[in-house]
């Protein structure tokens, strides 16, 4: 049984705590028609229970009928037989009726929850999504998922019905029986349920281990098949196989292991459930040759404890499974608890863009305490300027996008849009005045027009087909894109790879276009690729970067020679600033970077001759 944290008791107070944050999602506040339904579902499970509390009397009776002679008897017995049948078909259709009420409920309950997870996965920081792997907060919002549904049932449908029918079966054996078959009852269940609550603890840990391995192949497989066109650049198809098969094996050991246990306890369930059985006919067949009971006492007492053992028979199996889902419910909210690393300050009003200035002022930042980043950093992208950021590897050119989306917070000084501190306004204003072109362009699973229509800010309405011709037209994409069998209905699949990198910039500025913001960020937005297809692309970004504040980070300096104002970076600092051709006039930095390159280029050109 899986827990991310400490192994706990049934007792454990977290237990009760999970519980506790789960109620209020199956009674939800303002859901009146939710509220009605439970309490229809309840109603049947008692109709359901009374009924099934019944049918042994009637089928004790009539095999006492049966035993007298004479007509009076047959239609008695006739009676009492046709009795049982109409009640075992009642107790189905209450059963039936009881889901069909709930089923609803506990969908809302999952749909409610899982959409409060996903929500919160989505505010998390940029650290969290980087330090965790895809593939095990997957499985955890999956198992969290699936344990709410059988833990639903197993707690109202199995457990509840249980205990009641428990309670009224002792009841009847004490006024039928004597206290003698009460007490042999009571000893059994309680010894039944002590037992299995200890094996079951004992199963925890091999339970644990079992799916700490399932979640460290799921994390490999998604790793490996995300990293697909990499095994195939170097050859790696079987190390990825030994890989992942090391952990599958190291899982089906586990796995052994736990169903053998299972089967230790199912072995040890049925020897204390089928002896008391047995003692208890026996004790009834004694009374009966005494003349205390009748032949219908030794059925009533063998239909009872059949119905009374068959949810006592599933307690180990009920039991695992409200334990493994409570500590998946556990672990899911437990990412939800997460702390947020990047809040919105309390009434934090939304970002009004007049001028779109960007000031970076005096501004230190590491993503580690033990490693700064930036150093006091300034600089300033004046309204409407083309402003380029450049510097060698690690100089912290790409932290400056995180840290302008607020995806994290300086650890000093400030960072101002038009004269207002981001941390001051929301995050959701800021990030849709800014519009970014990346250097990989990520897209999703979906159509070419899907892609472009993203960029359409949530909550207003669905961009019209001429907006999307419009956008890709604006982003030279329109002729590839018509020309296209299905258009811009075309699939681009799993993260655009069917597209080529050109193909998939142009996309993504067609996304940004369609947003329209006022400040406009290109990261690197053309260094992997060919140049023919960077010519053509820059000539879009220049042709859209016009009339808004743009902020260009790059590595080819050809890229960004004509802006209006270059930052030369180095170690976390501004070193040089000015036009292209101040910088090179300097000789400093920025001006062995181009030599460098003009000369890289040359070279370039003479192997290609």
């Amino acid at each position: 049984m899986r827990d991310f944290g400490q192994s706990s008791s049934s007792s454990d107070p977290a237990d009760w705590a999970t519980v506790r944050r789960f109620l209020p999602y199956l009674w939800p506040a303002g859901k009146p028609a939710l509220k009605r339904r439970i309490l229809g579902a309840a109603l049947f499970v008692v109709l359901a229970k009374v009924v099934v509390l019944t049918l042994p009397l009637a089928y004790a009776r009539a095999v006492d009928t049966m035993s007298a002679a004479g007509d009076p008897a047959l239609w008695a017995a006739l009676a009492l037989v046709i009795a049982y049948a109409a009640g075992r078909f009642g107790t189905v259709l209450f059963d039936q009726l009881r889901n069909i009420i709930f089923n609803r409920v506990g969908q809302e309950a999952v749909l409610s929850l899982t959409g409060d997870v996903f929500a919160r996965l989505h505010r998390l920081s940029l650290r969290f999504h980087l330090s965790r792997r895809t593939g095990e907060i997957t499985r955890v919002i999956e198992r969290g998922t699936k344990s709410i549904s059988s833990m639903l049932y197993f707690l109202l449908f199995n457990i509840a019905p249980t205990a009641i029918e428990l309670v009224v079966v002792g009841v009847i054996f004490w006024t039928l029986f004597g206290w003698e078959l009460v007490a042999a009852t009571a000893v059994t269940v309680v010894g039944y349920i002590w037992i299995t609550q200890v094996i079951t603890e004992w199963r925890v840990k091999l339970r644990r281990e079992m799916n700490d391995l399932d979640g460290q192949a799921m994390a490999r497989a998604v790793d490996s098949l995300l990293n697909y066109e990499t095994v195939k650049y170097f050859g790696a198809e079987e190390r990825e196989r030994e890989r992942y098969a090391s952990t599958a094996k190291a899982y089906a050991e586990a796995s052994v292991k736990t169903d053998n246990s299972l089967g230790l306890l199912n072995i040890v369930q049925a020897s204390i459930l089928n002896l008391m059985m047995g003692a208890a006919m026996a004790w009834t067949v004694w009374g009966w040759a005494r003349g205390r009971f009748t032949p219908g006492d030794l059925v009533l007492v063998n239909t009872y404890l059949m119905q009374l053992f068959r949810p006592l028979d599933m307690l180990g199996m009920v039991y695992r499974t409200i334990r493994q889902g409570l500590i998946d419910m556990a672990d899911m909210f437990r990412l939800m608890d997460t702390a947020v690393e990047v809040e919105d300050a309390p009434g934090a009003p939304a970002l009004v863009v007049r001028r779109p200035t960007v000031v970076f002022d005096n501004v230190s930042f590491g993503y580690d305490r033990d490693r700064q980043i930036l150093h006091g950093l300034s600089f300033e992208a004046p309204a409407g300027a083309h402003v380029a950021l450049v510097g060698p590897s690690g100089a912290g050119k790409s932290t400056i996008g995180r840290l302008l989306f607020r995806f994290y917070d300086p650890w000093e000084g400030r960072v101002l849009i038009d004269g207002q501190d981001i941390r001051e306004v929301t995050q959701a204003s800021l990030r849709q005045a800014i519009g970014i072109v990346p250097q990989d362009s990520v897209l999703f699973n979906d159509t070419i027009g899907y892609n472009i229509g993203y960029g359409q800010p949530w909550g207003h309405d669905d961009p019209t087909p001429e907006q999307l011709r419009q956008a890709a037209a604006d982003a030279a994409i329109l002729p590839f894109i018509e020309g296209l069998p299905k258009g811009f209905d075309t699939e681009v699949g799993e993260r655009g790879l069917k597209l080529s990198g050109g193909e998939k910039q142009r996309v993504a500025i067609a996304r940004t276009l369609l947003k329209n913001p006022p400040i406009l960020l290109l990261d690197e937005a053309t260094s992997a690729l060919d140049s023919r297809t960077e010519q053509d692309i820059l000539a879009t970004l220049r042709r859209v970067s016009e009339h808004r504040t743009t902020i260009a980070i790059a590595h080819r300096l050809s890229t960004i020679a004509d802006s209006d104002i270059i930052n030369v970076m180095d170690g976390g600092r501004i070193v040089e600033q000015g036009s292209h051709g101040d910088l090179l006039r300097l000789g400093g930095l920025y001006a062995a970077m181009w030599n460098r390159q003009l000369s890289e280029q040359g070279e370039t050109r003479e192997a290609a001759e």
